[in-house]
């Protein structure tokens, strides 16, 4: 399974009419709602629950995922012509967008790579003083290995994250804390991991 792939993203999307449920992520709203807005780079955008947010909030945003199918979907949505949506791939290309004042990147699954393009391309596309949000699925609560239809040790995990930073960033959340709205259906993630940096130059 290719949790990168297009092609993988579109089938799961189009099968059903609303693969997640609108509203914006719970970690996003706590880090996010007292800053002042400025631009954004939604990572992973799917639906557009968090762009949508976002942009009420008054922030301008620049919304990228790797499904069409998803972007056309949270196009729609977006009545007012406030969003920027961009289908792309990071795995393949580093965003050419930014910089940006927030960069948020909501249980995005990005796969390690030896060189570490996609995630230094995120780190890159951030603005001095600007935040780098990232949040995952804490993998403790995942079932046994041989359960799963992938391999959770391909992915990066924010804490690992935090370990590329340079001495330019500073860490100011990063922890393993209890999802603020249940998990998913058919998911067992009972805990978010949490990474928000600034990048002071």
């Amino acid at each position: 399974m290719d949790m990168m792939d297009a092609g993988f993203w579109d089938a799961r999307y189009a099968g059903t009419e609303q693969l997640f449920s609108g509203a914006p992520n719970g970690v996003l709203v706590t880090e996010v709602a007292d800053m002042t807005p400025g631009s954004a780079l939604d990572v992973g955008c799917g639906e557009g629950g968090d762009s949508l947010w976002l942009a009420e909030k008054g922030w301008q945003v620049t919304a990228l995922d790797v499904s069409q199918v998803a972007l056309d979907r949270a196009e729609a949505l977006d009545v007012a012509g406030r969003i920027v949506w961009k289908q792309a791939d990071l795995s393949a290309r580093a965003p050419e967008f930014g910089p940006f004042d927030l960069v948020s990147a909501q249980y995005f699954p990005a796969v390690r790579q030896p060189d570490h393009a996609t995630i230094r391309g995120l780190l890159g596309a951030v603005a001095p003083g600007g935040t780098l949000l990232i949040v995952g699925h804490d993998f403790a609560d995942l079932p046994p290995r041989e359960e799963l239809d992938f391999d959770p040790d391909a992915f990066y995990q924010p804490a690992e994250i935090a370990d590329l930073l340079g001495d330019e960033w500073d860490v100011e959340v990063n922890e393993t804390r209890a999802r603020t709205a249940p998990a998913p259906a058919g998911t067992h993630h009972v805990s978010d991991t949490v990474l928000r940096a600034r990048r002071a130059r």
